[in-house]
């Protein structure tokens, strides 16, 4: 081949690589998404799981939780399984509330096929009786009121046996997950409201104890991130 052929040739070749490299950029790949555990709210059926790292969170399960105490000796403890939440919570915590839904996933698709709603808030709600006896209970009667609305559950899935029969011995708990409209908002104000008696937690001050906790999460990942000097 002689020279005045063999640059043609070079010159085609570039010309077809530059031609390719304009209609077929290189697409970097995206990491897969991970569903919520919990509301997916406005941010839809998923998340990015990188938004906030998990793994790095201190706080317990006490300190995000909205808790309620009847007259008649039952306590109330509900937790938002929101995935922006618990992310801030210790890595065991964190995995424990993670593996408990998932565990109801299926149940969790059924209940929100079954009322059809585009997005739907979970929190894990405990029945505590301290009196002597037997202490009754209707999770119904759980009401959340957020953003000037009150929410009642659209639907629950029972976590410890017997739930079902609604009824306490003294110093036994029962669980359940209750669903409730993905409308609520949990970095607005939240009460809630339980046979006539309101909440005692300040959830002002569980918004800024997240706040404050999200910004060390995301403090103690950049710092474990870098690379050692």
């Amino acid at each position: 081949m002689t020279l005045t052929a063999k640059h043609s040739l070079l010159a085609v070749v570039v010309s077809l690589l530059t031609a390719c490299a304009s209609t077929s950029p290189i697409v970097a790949q995206v990491p897969p998404t991970m569903p919520p555990a919990g509301q997916s709210g406005t941010q839809g059926d998923t998340l990015d799981p990188n938004w906030i790292p998990a793994g790095f969170g201190t706080l317990r399960q006490d300190d995000i939780a909205l808790k309620v105490s009847p007259a008649n000796g039952l306590q109330v403890r509900a937790i938002p399984l929101d995935e922006r939440i618990i992310r801030l919570l210790s890595p065991d915590s964190y995995r424990s509330l993670r593996e408990l839904v998932s565990s109801k996933e299926r149940d969790l698709l059924a209940v929100k096929e079954r009322n059809r709603l585009p997005s739907y808030s979970i929190w894990y709600v405990s029945f505590f009786a301290q009196e002597q006896g037997e202490t009754r209970f209707s999770p119904q009667e759980f009401i959340i009121n957020n953003t000037g609305r009150d929410f009642r559950p659209l639907d629950m899935l029972p976590i410890t046996p017997g739930f079902g029969e609604y009824r306490l011995t003294q110093r036994e708990v029962q669980s359940a997950l209750l669903i409730f409209d993905g409308q609520i908002d949990v970095n607005q104000p939240i009460s809630a409201l339980m046979e006539s008696t309101p909440s005692v937690t300040d959830w002002n001050r569980v918004i800024q104890r997240i706040e404050r906790e999200r910004s060390l999460v995301r403090s103690r990942a950049a710092a474990a991130s870098k690379p050692p000097a």
